[in-house]
């Protein structure tokens, strides 16, 4: 048999006919019946072919009538105790022993037989061999049900091993005990020591027999789980714990006739648990000895639990506005690709509008409203700690007195503004266009907090921090306030105040962002900014600074000479995942004149450098999917080694390893900015 359970079709009978008519007529009913057969040409073949696999055997009683049955009865007697092979005996003779006394002989070598006397009708034939076929199914079935309990008793044994668990079954009639080998080496005997139920009882421990017979009789009554720890007595006199649990067994009626379960050894696991409880016991002993100490120690104790929850609190804050300043810079960077769409395509709509005073006027302020944008993202990169910085070493005092006619202009009448230099100041390291920013918006906020007029005053000082506080590093630092006396704010306000979009400004009156983006900026310096407030006096907003150890120089502008602004025509190869910025950049590129090759992705625009051989400027975008403008400058690089290269960027750092110095174009930037750092790059002046 080829399966567990045969089908017709793959039902196979073993005959052996030495006449072959009859092996022919056999097997072509089987056929017709839709059971495959197999010949044995002669007895021994016959036997040799003899396996489980074999539904019933068709045999002439001419065949076995002069043979050696002895193989043949040898294989019969070991087959498997579910199997009884059935045979089908082709006579010419019929009835029974008296008749015909071969059929007896037959009958006591191969057990289960039937005869079929010849000539035979095909409808007896067919009708004898489906019963042998389904009583030969029913062995099959036999075998996969005797299979699966042999199974389920390994597994059963295997997970009885595994936990070191002793089986055994009390029968509640006659009290006689059976115990596996695991069970009586619990109770301290080996397994060929005799265990019965008496044995059990001497192995308890005296003072613990009456409380296990108490168990069982519970049980029996209840029908409970049968669960209990005792004590047990080796046969060395050493005392044990065993864990006994077990259920009850009922037979149809419902009467209670055995009990089954299983046994462990917990000696281990009790004398752990009596050892944690004199440990206890010692520790509360201990713990009350102590008490008065800790008492003494409360008032350190809760000290320190405040400031601990101080710290954490700092913590989470520091936390929060990290993941608010990666979120930001996110939302910035995708908000500057869309003003590079917006800004290079209204200024060349621009161009072609010079005769059209309303299209001029609408163009203007859409521009003015995406420049106003622009401006809000670089606020936004600012409180990310992501705009572009060009940081060297500022004076301070310079820095605010040149300052000081802009900073009146903006703060109006009713506000007077009072400075406190001192005459001298190392400079500090910083970016003086982003100083002013903050400085200016430090005004202006200090303003806003005195709606009926005041005083602002702004002071520079120098301090030396010799250990780390907080987010400052020990060393020097450059500090400038501003004072107002204002309104002030509250602990929950000043806590919220550096957070980006938050204003106690009126709907429409501020962006939230101001305090942010010095926050930022002063980060991104290695400085910090700290405020401290008070309602109904003022405000101090202070800018801390890393002293620089160079002289500030003051920023001279490079001036190209006018003949040699001109930048010929150019061929670029143009390379930016988002395709409304590329058509943008395509096009002010054209308008300047050039020639340009766009590309969608690195490796279509090393493709381009491959195919189309050489290019006067690649201009890449820098964030792009499976290769970044960084890398793409790299492998460009390899290829063409004095490619001149331009990176576009919203963020302020490109990525450390290019490996050469390559120029930046912040984004978004506008056609004029597009042609000076195309210049500039051509003349390779780095930005």
């Amino acid at each position: 048999m080829r399966s567990k359970a045969i089908p017709n079709r793959e039902a196979i009978a073993l005959i052996h006919a030495p006449l072959g008519r009859d092996a022919q007529i056999a097997g072509s009913l089987l056929s017709e019946a839709g059971i495959l057969s197999k010949s044995g040409e002669d007895i021994s073949a016959f036997v040799a072919s003899l396996n489980e696999d074999i539904a019933f055997a068709v045999v002439t009683e001419e065949a076995l009538r002069s043979a050696d049955l002895r193989p043949l009865s040898a294989w019969i007697k070991s087959q498997p105790s579910w199997s009884d092979l059935p045979f089908i005996i082709l006579t010419h003779r019929g009835g029974g022993p008296e008749r015909n006394p071969s059929a007896a002989r037959l009958s006591e070598v191969l057990g289960n037989v039937s005869f079929i006397e010849r000539p035979f009708h095909a409808t007896t034939f067919i009708s004898v061999a489906s019963s042998a076929l389904r009583g030969r199914r029913r062995q099959y079935e036999a075998r996969l049900r005797i299979e699966a309990l042999d199974e389920g008793e390994r597994r059963l044994q295997t997970a009885l091993d595994a936990g070191r668990l002793g089986a055994w079954e009390l029968d509640l009639m006659t009290y006689a005990l059976i115990t596996s080998a695991t069970c009586r080496r619990i109770f301290g005997r080996s397994a060929a020591d005799a265990f019965a139920y008496d044995d059990l009882l001497a192995a308890i421990h005296p003072d613990d027999v009456e409380k296990m017979k108490a168990a069982v009789r519970t049980t029996i009554a209840t029908g409970r789980d049968y669960a209990i720890e005792y004590r047990t007595v080796w046969p060395d006199g050493s005392v044990h714990w065993a864990e006994i649990r077990a259920q009850l067994y009922r037979d149809r009626s419902g009467r209670a006739i055995k009990l089954v379960g299983v046994s462990a050894d917990v000696t281990v696991r009790v004398s752990s648990e009596e050892q944690q409880r004199r440990l206890n016991e010692l520790l509360e002993e201990r713990v009350a000895e102590r008490t008065e100490e800790l008492h003494k120690a409360h008032a350190i104790v809760m000290a320190e639990v405040a400031q601990r929850e101080h710290a954490e609190a700092q913590l989470r804050q520091a936390q929060k506005m990290e993941a608010i300043g990666q979120l930001t810079g996110g939302v910035a960077h995708d908000f500057n690709n869309l003003l590079m769409a917006v800004l290079g395509n209204l200024e060349l709509l621009r161009k072609h509008a010079d005769g059209d005073a309303k299209a001029v006027r609408l163009i203007d302020g859409a521009l003015q409203g995406a420049r106003r944008g622009a401006s809000l993202t670089q606020r936004l990169l600012a409180f990310a700690r992501r705009q572009d910085l060009r940081v060297d070493p500022v004076d301070l005092g310079r820095l605010v007195g040149e300052m000081a006619d802009l900073m009146k202009r903006s703060v109006g009448t009713g506000i007077v503004i009072e400075t406190c230099l001192p005459e001298r100041l190392d400079p500090v390291l910083a970016d003086s266009n982003q100083l002013e920013l903050a400085l200016l918006n430090l005004v202006v906020n200090a303003r806003d907090a005195m709606p009926e007029g005041g005083t602002i005053r702004i002071s520079l000082a120098e301090t030396t921090l010799v250990k780390q506080e907080g987010e400052l590093a020990p060393g020097r630092y450059g500090v400038l306030s501003v004072t107002d006396e204002g309104h002030g704010m509250d602990e929950d306000t000043l806590r919220k105040a550096i957070e980006p979009f938050f204003s106690t400004k009126e709907l429409g009156k501020g962006t939230g962002l101001g305090l942010s983006m010095i926050h930022g900026l002063a980060l991104q310096l290695q400085g910090t900014l700290r405020l401290s407030s008070v309602p109904g006096k003022g405000t101090t907003a202070e800018l801390w600074i890393p002293v620089s150890n160079d002289v500030a120089v003051v920023p001279e502008v490079a001036v190209v000479p006018e003949e040699d602004r001109e930048v010929g025509s150019l061929r670029v190869l143009l390379v930016d995942d988002d395709f409304l910025i590329a058509m943008s950049s395509v096009d002010m590129l054209v308008d300047l004149g050039h020639e340009v090759v766009e590309a969608h992705s690195g490796k279509e625009a090393l493709a381009n450098l491959k195919e189309n051989g050489r290019f006067d400027l690649l201009i890449t975008d820098y964030s792009m999917p499976e290769m970044t403008g960084g890398e793409l400058a790299k492998a460009a690089r390899a290829l063409f080694p004095d490619l001149p290269i331009l990176i576009a960027s919203g963020y302020a750092d490109l990525p450390a390893g290019i490996g050469f110095d390559v120029a930046k174009l912040g984004k978004p930037y506008t056609q004029q900015q597009l042609a000076m750092e195309i210049e500039r790059v051509l003349r390779g002046v780095q930005t």
